[in-house]
């Protein structure tokens, strides 16, 4: 096993924990829950059942690669390992991307918040002020950043938990006439199956970020133990905050009831008869926000930095700066690794700049920003399932490493450290077809083909880059000698046939 140097080991169990706790708590929960629930009303629960069971076994597969190979790059990494450079790039640049356009989301819905409150302040000065203060925690050190996400998190579990015993009492009780709720609106699936779709393309939207857990995770002292830790409760994490609260929510008040658009948590509470709701969830959504917007910061300075280190980012954003580390890897006092002081920057920097885009253009260039990122999660987890097809167990040590990759003992895995997946080969082409059809599904649906296309055309622009860095490093007749962007067009029939060859988890032929 090898493990990434190129950070340092600032974070704590405790951060990591808490922080993978935290992950399964994301603004998508509070603030775009009330769509799916519009669409897919009491089905929501199905929705959300259905997306979960694909986030578990997409963090299975990635706590199983980064628990074998721990490294801030976390899936690029895996990605470059599995299929080469342009998946690696293609995964990372996508993820990245996706973290700083939410940035500049979480910042202007944030300051909105704050706004409401403070009306004599302008917005744009709320989202100057978090913008500096989430910069600067993260220059500061990771350690730092760890403790402010230990606190967050620990605000938005309890809040989560307070919310669901809160909504169990009024339905046990008989304050909430849940029965009555649950039926008497269209009945369970008021638009059919058709809206419990919908609402999954919602769910899986709002699981997106617990993949940060295993780019924190290289930067505490035992890697291995913390990216296990975190895998092993995903599974709880994920019925009790999203499955839990949404089931509470259609019990207490009816789906089709005006105030869940603007509010699903507030509108259950403000039912249940809690003094302030409104107010109240409007605080718990803006920790909500503020902790997205820490580790999204976060996150993006991380992959990025990889990307650099890999060659696939400017190599200047993993220099030293003053009062810096070197690049061996070595950490001060506050857990700051080596070199990320300006992927923070170029990170937050590239943040503030969709912020400004949307006080600019707020119908055109920032809408087109957000449908480029719409499924860019899709495409990453695609990636994940891709890549764990393919290094599965000793495949990788029996095969031999990814396309370009050289051998090296730092990329077999360590026996007994890394518990290899259940139900493979099957569960990943499960995983593999399931997203298919999400993707499928939006693009025959005219309220999101948008975001399919413009994704699509963001992945198209990536391998184009990525092949032509290809072409540079290698020469022109280079076509035959490693796999290239071209292999995006095949990788998903590769990665069905590619397993068959040898039996689960051992590497050898198939008897």
């Amino acid at each position: 096993m090898s493990e990434d140097r190129s950070v340092g080991r600032g974070l704590r169990q405790r951060h990591i924990a808490m922080i993978a706790l935290g992950g399964a708590i994301g603004a998508g929960l509070f603030v775009g829950s009330g769509v799916g629930i519009a669409a897919a009303g009491p089905g929501i629960v199905v929705s959300y059942v259905v997306a979960g069971v694909l986030t578990v076994l997409v963090m299975r597969m990635l706590g199983e690669m980064s628990a074998a190979r721990p490294g801030s790059g976390s899936f690029s990494a895996h990605a470059t390992r599995a299929w080469g450079p342009w998946a690696g790039l293609l995964a990372g640049w996508m993820y990245w991307a996706l973290l700083v356009v939410s940035v500049a989301a979480e910042a202007i819905g944030a300051s909105r918040i704050v706004a409401g409150w403070l009306p004599q302040v302008p917005a744009w000065v709320w989202v100057a002020a978090f913008m500096a203060l989430f910069t600067g925690t993260n220059l500061a050190g990771v350690r730092r950043f760890g403790e402010l996400e230990f606190w967050f998190a620990g605000v938005k579990a309890a809040s989560i938990c307070a919310f669901i015993l809160l909504g169990a009492a009024a339905v046990l009780t008989g304050r909430a006439p849940a029965a009555e709720n649950l039926s008497a609106h269209g009945g369970l699936l008021p638009h059919g199956w058709h809206g419990v779709a919908v609402g999954t393309i919602a769910a899986v939207f709002a699981y997106g970020g617990l993949e940060t857990v295993t780019i924190a995770a290289a930067e505490c002292a035992d890697p291995v133990a913390a990216v296990r830790r975190a895998v092993r409760t995903v599974l709880w994490r994920v019925a009790l905050f999203y499955i839990g609260s949404m089931a509470v929510i259609v019990a207490v008040v009816p789906w089709d009831d005006p105030a869940v658009a603007g509010g699903p948590y507030a509108a259950a509470i403000g039912r249940i008869g809690v003094p302030g709701a409104a107010q109240l969830m409007n605080a718990v959504v803006l920790v909500a926000l503020l902790s997205a917007m820490n580790a999204n910061i976060y996150g993006s300075s991380r992959m990025l930095h990889a990307l650099a280190v890999r060659g696939d980012a400017p190599r200047l954003l993993t220099r030293r700066g003053r009062g810096g580390q070197g690049g061996d890897g070595s950490a001060d006092a506050a857990g700051a690794p080596a070199g990320t002081g300006r992927a923070v920057l170029a990170s937050a920097a590239f943040g503030f700049a969709s912020v400004v885009l949307s006080l600019l253009w707020p119908r055109t260039v920032f809408p087109f920003l957000l449908n480029s990122i719409g499924t860019a999660i899709l495409v990453v987890w695609i990636l994940i399932a891709a890549s764990h097809l393919r290094l599965h167990g000793g495949r990788q040590r029996a095969d031999g490493p990814g396309p370009g990759q050289g051998r090296g003992p730092g990329q077999e895995r360590g026996p007994g450290r890394a518990a290899p997946m259940r139900g493979f080969p099957y569960l990943g082409y499960l995983a593999l077809a399931a997203m298919a059809g999400v993707l499928v599904f939006m693009l025959v649906d005219p309220g999101s083909r948008s975001q399919v296309l413009c994704t699509g055309a963001w992945t198209a622009v990536l391998l184009l880059v990525a092949g032509v860095r290809r072409r540079r490093r290698r020469g022109p007749d280079a076509g035959t000698a490693t796999a290239g962007p071209a292999v995006a067009v095949a990788a998903a029939a590769a990665v069905v046939t590619a397993p068959a060859r040898t039996a689960p988890g051992t590497g050898r032929p198939r008897s």
